[in-house]
């Protein structure tokens, strides 16, 4: 199983990014995003199920929207009105039974 994220750069605030997930190896139940910030730990951004219900942490309700294309094996992050706060690494990740398997980090910075 081979998670590779990419999408991430530098964005003024307000701006947006889309950062992609490309997987491959199982059928996998759960996928989502974390973020950490630096001195920070690892928490949720978003996820979304198998049968598409999606799920977001309070702070980016409303602005990012998760996504996934089974068809082409990619989990996609659409970040708008990103704000400074937004700034980390973010990692995606995918359950398979009780393994969960993650991407590396791709980094989103905002700033002006």
């Amino acid at each position: 199983v081979q998670l590779q994220a990419s999408g991430g750069g530098l964005v003024q605030p307000g701006g947006s990014l889309r950062l992609s997930c490309v997987f491959s190896g199982s059928i996998f139940s759960s996928m989502g995003w974390y973020r950490q910030a630096p001195g920070k730990q690892r928490d949720v951004v978003a996820s979304i199920a198998s049968g598409g219900g999606t799920s977001y942490v309070d702070s980016v309700k409303g602005r990012f929207t998760i996504s996934r294309d089974n068809a082409k094996n990619a989990l996609y992050l659409q970040m708008n009105s990103l704000e400074v706060e937004d700034s980390a690494a973010y990692y995606c990740f995918a359950d398979s039974g009780r393994r969960r398997y993650w991407g590396q980090g791709t980094q989103v910075t905002v700033s002006s």
